[in-house]
């Protein structure tokens, strides 16, 4: 387990009260495999949009996360003489995840891929081809197309795709190692627009489902774990709030929320009434 999960767990044993022994451990045994690693914190967070550095690891520490995204053509971690992000978040504590956010072209992605294994990052990457620079919907086919080279080259790929169903099952088909649908468009804060396409996913998918953009708030992470999927993805819903750490905190509590409810096991819901109570041996 990282340092990070470490973290989380001593958190969850000091948040659970006493007699809860079966819940904590519930928790405690919890968690979701991506790529052969085991991760306890369901939450992974983005780098960008903070006031600076500093900020950015407040709010990875509030959030709990052990994976932390970065965007390599946007974010210095390759050149290690300069001051970068790397001298902030502790890469033997937390798994960094290079993306390719900026990219428009599956040659670009692929380009980007290969530099930050170069610089040290390793295999594992978020891949993210952008077909539109109004909606910053992804391009589907050279997403596809891009994820093929990775594949091909040894990458452990985690493509940023539409909420579509036969576009996830592609990927998977192709050999991502998960496959991140999108709630909404990027940064645009609408929260799940259809879970509906969503539990299709999960129904049909066998390797990890991580909602990746537009979440807006607490409550849209609680419901994507209630869902059923496997960890959120998430960076101006905590970036751009008014107290990013405040809301990094409210993120983690409502992850950790979602996924025990998803344990636990919501009752049906029904059009009509039904008592709380017996009705036999009513008073008279």
């Amino acid at each position: 387990m990282s340092a990070a999960g470490k973290a989380a767990d001593e958190a969850l044993n000091c948040a659970l009260p006493i007699g809860a022994d079966g819940v904590r451990q519930k928790m405690y045994d919890d968690y979701f495999e991506l790529a052969g690693k085991r991760f306890h914190s369901r939450l992974i967070i983005g780098t960008g949009k903070y006031r600076d550095f500093a900020q950015t690891r407040a709010a990875v520490e509030q959030s709990g996360a052990e994976i932390v995204t970065v965007a390599v053509r946007r974010v210095n971690i390759t050149d290690r003489a300069k001051e970068g992000l790397l001298d902030y978040i502790d890469p033997n504590k937390y798994a960094i995840l290079p993306n390719t956010a900026g990219c428009y072209t599956a040659e670009e992605a692929v380009k980007t891929c290969r530099l930050a294994r170069e610089a040290g990052a390793g295999e594992l990457v978020k891949l993210e081809v952008i077909g539109d620079p109004k909606t910053l919907f992804p391009d589907v086919a050279a997403t596809i197309e891009a994820a093929k080279t990775l594949i091909k080259e040894g990458f452990k790929v985690l493509p940023y795709i539409t909420d579509d169903p036969v576009a996830c099952l592609r990927l998977e088909e192709l050999g991502c190692a998960a496959v991140m649908p999108l709630a909404a468009p990027i940064g645009s804060g609408l929260g799940i627009r259809n879970p509906y396409n969503l539990r299709i996913i999960i129904e049909q998918t066998k390797v990890p489902i991580i909602v990746d953009a537009g979440v807006g708030t607490a409550s849209d992470a609680a419901e994507a774990l209630e869902l059923g999927c496997d960890a959120v993805l998430m960076n101006t819903a905590i970036a751009g709030a008014k107290d990013p750490l405040a809301m990094a905190r409210a993120m983690k509590l409502a992850v950790e929320a979602g996924r025990l409810a998803y344990l636990a096991g919501r009752i049906e819901a029904k059009l009509y009434a039904t008592a709380s109570s017996p009705l036999t041996g009513l008073i008279s």
